[in-house]
């Protein structure tokens, strides 16, 4: 699949336009300094959806080796680790409607773009999540241990803090992406849990809500030095299922 880039409708457009400078009136307070960074070195703007193709994969590339796969939408888990395996992020091309701008079922390319894309130009981050991939393509047969990486993906790359400076900051696409969450997960009476990768790997998430609790790592460095770790619980755990 391609992007097909000059189907984006005016309407795509400005939708793109109203999510991005929504989202960047706040973050520059509250991100990840490597997500904004990010943003830079991709070149997103608010002027235009990214092209893949033309502007933010040879860009990520040199960068990290990286690249956007585009995708049709939710696909199976073993494809979805593949292609991260492979450094390709899989993101969907489809962009909500105006009535949607607040709330929808499943990812559209604004989170899949917006939200993740820009820390994809970290290496440390890049290599986290490409070795814990690997790891979920060892225990793919194994649908408990699936959940387990899951529960770690999600309280990581899609609604991970980090402490910088000594200040909480968001670097989980899922709330990078989220006007509501971004705000909703700092509030100081929201629980907030240094992260242990045998604490996250059995903890239960919700999809249907804001997060009652938030994991945060001191650096993308820990999450990259976890994976070794998270191996070895997996394999005592599920090994005589593999």
């Amino acid at each position: 699949m391609n992007q097909q880039y000059e189907k984006y409708t005016a309407t795509d457009q400005a939708m793109w336009q109203t999510l991005f400078e929504r989202q960047m009136a706040q973050l520059p307070q509250i991100a990840s300094a490597a997500y904004l960074e990010g943003i830079e070195k991709v070149g997103f703007k608010a002027t235009h959806i990214p092209n893949f193709e033309m502007e933010t994969n040879p860009r990520l590339r040199a960068l990290t080796g990286w690249e956007v796969q585009v995708v049709p939408g939710l696909i199976p888990q073993k494809t979805f680790f593949e292609l991260l395996a492979a450094r390709k992020f899989p993101a969907s091309t489809w962009l909500r409607q105006p009535d949607q701008l607040d709330y929808l079922e499943e990812p559209d390319m604004f989170h899949d773009t917006f939200g993740h894309i820009p820390l994809l130009t970290n290496q440390s981050f890049c290599d986290f999540v490409e070795e814990l991939s690997r790891i979920a393509l060892r225990f793919i047969e194994v649908p408990e241990a699936i959940e387990q990486i899951s529960r770690l993906y999600w309280y990581t790359v899609e609604f991970g803090l980090i402490k910088e400076e000594n200040r909480l900051k968001i670097y989980g696409g899922g709330i990078l992406s989220s006007a509501g969450e971004s705000a909703h997960c700092l509030r100081p009476d929201i629980t907030k849990i240094p992260f242990d990768a045998a604490t996250v790997l059995n903890t239960p998430f919700y999809i249907d809500r804001y997060q009652a609790h938030y994991f945060v790592i001191d650096s993308y460095e820990q999450l990259y030095h976890s994976t070794p770790e998270i191996q070895e619980l997996l394999q005592q755990e599920f090994m005589s299922l593999v």
